[in-house]
């Protein structure tokens, strides 16, 4: 018995899943395989039912600690080992642990009719033996076309292939049947996606010479799970699911800012620089600068002691580091210090799930605080819109949980510089757009660049004519003329008209000043000749009252003089 557990929402319990360890199935099947229930893996040869059999047994016992049995009915246990060697599956290993019991049934036509009537019997007591040695929770069964190739009798097969199914429910195992595909069935008997509990189609298919694997949940009893098709990639570590409409957009965001490399550039957003984590889109026309803006971020990053990784589907690592020393962006200290890795290969190297994937592997081996991809529109040489869409969509969202900021440059063509959409159709599921484009003049080519959008905080609605230089990106101040924002030659002669225009200015408050100093000075003249008949004419008048003040003091002693009484002795001198 298996325990189920119960869901929030409706209080019924919820069918018991085994993780099946493989990158990404777990996740579009929302927990697994079914638990103790068959699973029918079917589609054509070379899509990988075998190996995501294996897997799925490896993971078991490696991840969970569950024994598994492998019963193949085509290759030898030898061949299988030597097969997943190369996976780092070490099978004879876990046989000697005891974890994994391989058994190969040999199945000959010929000598089943010479022995007479056949059935599964054998098999199940084979089997249950196998399971019962090492205490198995997981059993695979590859492939049940060989297995049934002895039956002739189209009604005791189907009643054979049901017994089957039920024998293994019954024995609580975990398991995973291998089938060919048939002409208009999912298998060449029809029957067994219909007993399976669980149907996942395995297809491989060229697409302009690009080999996709493509899988698909068909069905899956009991349980909710993906629907659409999802891309799947065999690699050195095993099989890789690549979902896409799982993703959930529930990552933690962060307020740091980031900067471009460019102080001009940065001043044209509200915040200085880019968000942590958030994703900018450069877009433009051929020789717009925008490896070299791209370079420039990458240089910046390496210069905070942070990694960034920089993919390039143009130029070889040395080339772009060459190419960078001309502009002063010296990339290659930090490539020798292991801050920067360059990978630079053709998009058509790859199929687009296969670049995913890799960007996903050197991401996780990495860990970088940023990448770089230049350009992703080359990307359409190995898909069309909605496959590069779907893809860079997968990878932003991937970026964004892991807190990594990203910046990607594309080109456009000229007619389509003011369209909402780019021609990778990414526009809208970036954070920031940036645009740089030819400012053509009169017998000349410049180069602007104006920021479209920057979610999350304010940013400059002008375009910012840039120079290229020896010393880098260098923004030029925004000039204005009759017609508006003009550049180059135009700058040119707009800056010279103002600087005549200034000079004009000058001269004629230079006038002025000395026209007010001469003034003053004519003015000071009057002042002091004025001060100087007003002290003469002061003098003139004390010197009047000076006199008129002696003139009468002299008038007051005399006539004091005049009335003072005689001496007495002198009236004596009358009276005798």
């Amino acid at each position: 018995m298996h325990d189920y557990t119960t869901l929030p929402s409706t209080g019924l319990p919820t069918l018991p899943k085994a993780p099946s360890g493989i990158e990404g199935l777990d996740e579009i099947t929302e927990g697994g395989l079914p638990l103790g229930r068959p699973t029918l893996i079917c589609g054509s040869a070379g899509c990988g039912k075998t190996l995501m059999g294996i897997e799925f047994l490896v993971r078991g016992i490696l991840d969970h600690d569950e024994p598994g049995v492998l019963m193949t009915f085509e290759e030898s246990a030898a061949e299988l080992a030597a097969n997943v060697a190369s996976l780092g599956f070490d099978l004879p290993k876990l046989q000697a642990d005891q974890k994994l019991r391989l058994d190969q049934v040999h199945v000959d036509r010929a000598e089943i009719e010479e022995t007479g009537e056949y059935d599964l019997e054998g098999l199940f007591i084979r089997l249950g033996h196998a399971i019962d040695a090492i205490g198995a929770k997981r059993v695979v069964l590859d492939t049940i076309e060989a297995l049934f190739s002895g039956f002739p009798n189209q009604g005791v097969l189907r009643s054979e292939i049901v017994r089957l199914f039920r024998w293994l429910k019954d024995k609580g195992v975990t398991t995973i049947i291998t089938a060919e595909r048939g002409e208009g069935t999912l298998t060449r008997q029809g029957l067994e996606e219909y007993v399976s509990d669980c149907v996942i189609l395995l297809d491989n298919r060229v697409i302009d010479q690009i080999t996709t694997r493509r899988l698909r949940i068909v069905k899956y009893r009991g349980s909710t799970h993906g629907t659409n098709e999802y891309p799947y990639l065999i690699t050195e570590d095993g099989i890789s699911v690549l979902p896409v409409t799982s993703l959930l957009l529930n990552h933690a965001v962060s307020n740091q800012i980031v900067s471009s490399g460019t102080p001009a550039l940065d001043e044209m957003f509200g915040r200085r620089g880019y968000y942590q984590g958030s994703s900018v889109l450069i877009t433009g026309t051929a020789g717009t600068a925008k490896t070299t803006l791209a370079a420039t971020f990458a240089h910046e990053i390496c210069r905070q002691n942070q990694r960034c990784l920089f993919v390039a589907f143009e130029e070889s690592p040395q080339q772009l580091v060459r190419n960078m020393q001309s502009v002063s962006i010296d990339l290659a200290p930090y490539l020798a210090n292991g801050l920067l890795r360059i990978e630079a290969t053709r998009p058509t190297l790859n199929g687009l799930e296969r670049h995913l994937v890799t960007l996903h592997k050197i991401i996780k081996d990495f860990k970088p605080a940023a990448v770089v991809i230049d350009p992703i529109s080359n990307l359409i040489s190995v898909g069309n819109l909605s496959e590069v869409k779907s893809m860079l969509t997968r990878l932003i969202d991937f970026l964004k949980v892991n807190n990594i900021t990203a910046l990607f440059t594309a080109l456009v063509s000229g007619r389509s510089l003011h369209q909402e959409l780019t021609e990778d159709g990414v526009s809208s599921l970036v954070d920031t757009w940036i645009s740089v484009r030819d400012l053509e003049g009169i017998g000349e080519r410049n180069r602007g660049i104006s920021i479209l959008k920057s979610r999350g905080m304010s940013h400059s609605n002008k375009v910012r004519e840039f120079l290229v230089t020896d010393q880098g990106v260098q923004l030029l101040d925004v000039v204005v003329g009759p017609g508006g924002i003009v550049s180059g030659a135009g700058r040119l002669a707009q800056q010279q008209h103002e600087q005549a225009q200034l000079l004009t200015a000058q001269q004629e408050q230079q006038r002025k000043d000395r026209e007010l100093e001469r003034r003053r000075r004519v003015l000071e003249a009057t002042i002091g000749n004025l001060r100087t008949e007003f002290e003469t004419v002061e003098e003139e008048l004390r010197r009047i009252n000076d006199e008129e003040l002696t003139r009468q003091q002299t008038l007051v002693r005399g006539k004091a003089q005049f009335t003072q009484p005689l001496p007495l002795q002198s009236k004596r001198q009358s009276n005798s």
